[in-house]
């Protein structure tokens, strides 16, 4: 006994460092290395090409273009921010059928991402369900090629996107919430505080880790989104996302030293927008007030 004390944490530790380092930083060092050579995944030799690589990635249309994409599900990821939190705030407090609500928003994320895409390829198909609800309640004018038309093609497909995560933002908000003190509600409903005095005063500073950590995922998410745009257009009428144009070139162009370079850029990107949002919002301790 008391010689596992004098070795330390270390032997329980080691598996999981070893995992760890085995598929995490071995991958990361192999993709960063992949991304300076010129190499189809199958020649058993690779050209350096230097920069190259990352240089065609910032310089060329179809490069730079999937970045403009990724920004309907930025701003989508606010709208289902805005949505969670919400719900979140609204089914914390004493509310008829609550847990029905909770499970009904939290249901969409449990399932899977493809077949979430198949169901609303069936819904936004010409003359498919959201066409023939509109024509029953009097709105046929509006109905149009959700998938087909490239200005609407991204808003229904980042639509889609707020459908199946908001109730991830929602659970993380409710567990937040919920762990605040009753005690604090109560003291605040004898001073005569209403329910909007107790989110400004008290919710929103002590969930306010969670929402940081809403945006940072909503940054990651934004640019990183796959399953949705490739299932229901296969990146058709300009809604090719940075994932999806790195998934092409590396197995259908077999490119796999250009995909690797747009992958760590993309690291990249979320690393240093994550640093931005940790020196606005520094993670320390808040006071409810």
């Amino acid at each position: 006994m008391i010689a596992r004390l004098r070795r330390g944490p270390w032997p329980y530790l080691a598996p999981a460092v070893v995992l760890l380092i085995t598929f995490t930083y071995v991958p990361v060092g192999n993709m960063l290395f992949y991304s300076f050579h010129k190499w189809d995944g199958l020649d058993p030799t690779m050209d350096p090409v230097g920069w190259d690589n990352y240089v065609r990635v910032f310089t060329e249309e179809r490069y730079r273009r999937v970045f403009l994409v990724s920004l309907y599900y930025f701003a989508a990821s606010f709208a289902q921010i805005a949505i969670a939190l919400y719900f979140a705030v609204v089914l914390s407090f004493p509310v008829r059928l609550r847990n029905l609500f909770k499970g009904i928003l939290f249901f969409p994320y449990l399932l899977n991402g493809v077949a979430v895409g198949f169901v609303f390829l069936y819904l936004f198909q010409p003359d498919g369900t959201l066409d023939t609800v509109l024509r029953l309640i009097g709105l046929g004018e509006h109905t149009r090629l959700w998938l087909g038309d490239p200005d609407m093609a991204n808003v229904s497909l980042a639509a889609t996107s707020v459908w199946r995560f908001t109730g991830l933002n929602f659970v993380l908000f409710l567990g937040a919430i919920q762990s605040i003190p009753g005690e604090i509600y109560e003291a605040a409903e004898i001073d005569g505080a209403n329910r909007w005095h107790q989110f400004r005063h008290i919710i929103a500073p002590g969930i306010r880790r969670i929402i940081s950590l809403s945006f940072i995922l909503a940054v990651s998410g934004s640019l990183s989104v796959f399953e949705i745009p490739f299932i229901m257009t296969g990146g058709a009428n300009d809604t090719r996302t940075f994932v999806v144009q790195a998934y092409e070139t590396a197995f259908q162009f077999r490119q796999i030293g250009l995909a690797s370079a747009m992958a760590v850029v993309l690291l990249v990107v979320v690393l240093v927008v994550t640093w931005i949002q940790r020196r606005l919002l520094p993670d320390e301790e808040v006071t409810l007030s």
